[in-house]
């Protein structure tokens, strides 16, 4: 059976926007939108499908807010209006009476070919054409999808173009409108997601007071690379880490949640010490995308009565610790192992430190020390962190709020907000 060939309606050149003058004999054919047909940009064009084929029931003259002519593409029926419907097709006017594909008019439910249409040209406006009788049937049309129904028997083409106009400009209204809302959902979902990864300490039966801040690198992200947790054994110890993924992308922040949660788990299965990291190395290992990925960490294991503790580094930056009777300082960085993922049969030994009877301990990651101060090229440094830490103590400074303000300063000092991703986390023991 031979397909039938889709007509367009014949309609002035001035109307089209076709018109040109004739090329001089001898000159090459230009090839572009125009000799293709395609109209201008800024030009609307209406795809009509209905089935009179003695003419379609459009006023010839329509033209767009602008002034310029409304171009016209007209189909028999369905399969011609695919044909037909190329990305320069602002919108369509669908006969309702038309049957759906591959069934009789009479088996079809009343607005079939309207959803056939609209899964054929989802992102097309559509305007329902029916009767003055059935305006039942366009109402049910605009609940369905369409942008809004006309009457045949009252159409014009002043009222068409203004429909035209409407029907486009509400499409684009509810694509961008269902945009917004799916990206607001999409970003609700991810904060879910990623607030629920984020590490509840488990300190029940402790002294040790909690206190954590976090900050990611990525723009409207709750997570990065850097990852951090707290936990106490049943003989009373408590455990704490803080690492972080190189990199600070989703990848490296899916990857530092499984080694938190490796760590929480062999923790709580009683590994300590350089068992712990080459396990943890291990599951690096396997679950990195490739060999250049690497992770710092530090672990530190805090004795039941809290005045020694055992501190494991593995390319990380060592803890800062402040007593009431000292400066704050840096623990000792001596003997410390490689990050993970650098050497396969690495060790880290444990340091063990004397706390004393009252301190308060902060891990964190080199976010913190890596920003710059002002200008220059100057980066902030352990050192500098060291000094801004005894100064927000010397203000009397704790908890929460050291915290707070600490990262804050840090911030100003770097005129903006910090590259890359910042966990903190301070653990206190009163006297």
């Amino acid at each position: 059976m031979p397909v039938p060939v889709p007509r367009q309606r014949a309609i002035p050149a001035a109307e089209s926007g076709q018109a040109q003058a004739a090329p001089p004999p001898g000159t090459p054919a230009v090839k572009g939108p125009t000799a293709r047909g395609k109209a201008p940009a800024d030009t609307l064009t209406l795809l009509v499908i209905e089935d009179d084929p003695a003419g379609s029931p459009i006023v010839p003259e329509m033209l767009d807010a602008a002034g310029r002519p409304i171009r016209l593409r007209t189909a028999r029926n369905l399969t011609e209006a695919e044909r037909l419907l190329t990305d320069d097709v602002q919108c369509i006017l669908l006969d309702l009476a038309l049957p759906a594909p591959g069934r009789a008019a009479e088996e079809d439910d009343e607005l079939a070919v309207l959803r056939h249409v609209l899964q054929l040209a989802p992102r097309h406006a559509v305007l329902a054409l029916t009767t003055s009788g059935d305006a039942e049937r366009g109402a049910e049309a605009v609940r369905v999808g369409a942008q809004d129904y006309l009457f045949r028997d009252e159409l014009d083409g002043r009222l068409l173009s203004r429909a035209i106009r409407y029907a486009v400009e509400r499409k684009r209204s509810d694509t961008a409108e269902r945009r917004l809302t799916e990206s607001r959902l999409r970003a609700q979902e991810n904060a879910r997601l990623e607030r629920g990864l984020l590490p509840t300490p488990l300190l029940e039966g402790s002294s040790l007071r909690f206190a954590a801040r976090y900050r990611p690198g990525r723009s409207r992200a709750l997570l990065g690379g850097d990852f951090y947790d707290t936990v106490r054994t049943p003989d009373g110890t408590v455990h704490a880490m803080i690492g972080d993924v190189c990199g600070h992308g989703p990848d490296e922040a899916a990857l530092g949640v499984e080694l938190r949660i490796a760590w929480r788990a062999l923790t709580l299965a009683g590994l300590s010490g350089d068992e712990l990291l080459s396990t943890l190395q291990q599951v690096l290992e396997h679950e990195r995308d490739n060999d250049e990925i690497f992770a710092t960490l530090c672990t530190v294991d805090i004795a039941p009565d809290g005045r020694r503790a055992g501190l494991c580094l593995a390319g990380h930056p060592s803890p800062l610790v402040a007593r009431p009777d000292r400066p704050a300082e840096l623990l000792p960085y001596v003997n410390n192992g490689p990050a993970l993922g650098l050497l396969p049969r690495a060790r880290w030994p444990r340091l063990q430190v004397e706390l004393g009877p009252a301190w308060s301990l902060m891990l964190y990651t080199d976010g913190l020390i890596e920003g710059r101060i002002g200008e220059g090229r100057e980066r902030l440094g352990q050192d500098g962190m060291v000094e801004l830490v005894r100064r927000q103590l010397a203000d009397g400074l704790t908890g929460e709020e050291l915290l707070r303000a600490t990262v804050s300063e840090v911030r100003d000092l770097n005129g903006g907000e910090l590259a890359d991703d910042v966990a903190v986390v301070l653990l206190d023991r009163g006297p």
